[in-house]
């Protein structure tokens, strides 16, 4: 099978956790993309959605899906979104496609949050992929200094990429995180760090693996 059909049948199961009236959170990425193309079949059955970037917010509106302010909604179901890697305990690494504060602020507002993965995201312990981290502009490289001291990874500004807020992001290599929650701590902590790609503190509820049939942990 390939990783896109995978992505495809992941996205089509999540469509089940989707009831009548609810303000759906979606989130940004390959696989999400199917989740919208699936999500615009049962458009009549939802109260509208909360997006995670301007990619996801050009997607839904294209499929006639009205996009709503978080500010505005208030706290949500139900949040739908893919992830770079995915440990045995649903903590995640996000952020490959730089949305990763605007992923965690509506991951924090959602009573449940369902993930989609292809088997290839499944790993025992966090850090294959690189740890992505959204900072301030001018704090590039102060923040990869003290990356530097707190982990030992190797810091890589991930040049010509601008986030949709306005920032910049550093993808740390050579990680092997075994305590993804005091990482996301400490470096949460780095003044000019505005968010950590570990979504640990707040991991995710459901997973999705896609196959046939997908798989739910």
């Amino acid at each position: 099978m390939s990783q896109n059909e995978a992505k495809r049948l992941a996205a089509e199961k999540a469509i089940e956790y989707v009831e009548d009236g609810m303000v759906v959170g979606v989130g940004t990425g390959s696989t999400v993309a199917f989740f919208i193309d699936a999500l615009a079949r049962i458009k009549h059955r939802i109260a509208g959605t909360v997006s995670s970037s301007e990619q996801s917010t050009e997607r839904l509106r294209g499929h006639g899906i009205e996009v709503l302010e978080l500010n505005d909604t208030g706290d949500l179901a139900l949040y739908v979104d893919g992830a770079d890697e995915c440990d045995p305990n649903k903590r995640l690494i996000k952020g490959g496609g730089a949305a990763l504060t605007r992923e965690k602020i509506i991951a924090e507002a959602s009573d449940r949050f369902v993930c989609l993965i292809d088997p290839s995201k499944q790993v025992p312990v966090l850090g294959r992929f690189p740890l992505p981290i959204e900072v301030i502009p001018m704090a590039r490289s102060l923040v990869a200094r003290r990356i530097v001291a707190l982990t030992g990874g190797q810091p890589v500004w991930r040049d010509g990429v601008v986030t949709d807020n306005g920032n910049l992001v550093i993808d740390v290599h050579n990680l092997s995180i075994t305590d993804p929650v005091a990482l996301e701590r400490e470096l949460s902590q780095v003044p000019g760090v505005v968010s950590v790609g570990l979504f640990a503190r707040r991991p995710a509820d459901v997973v999705i693996v896609g196959g046939e049939p997908p798989r739910v942990l």
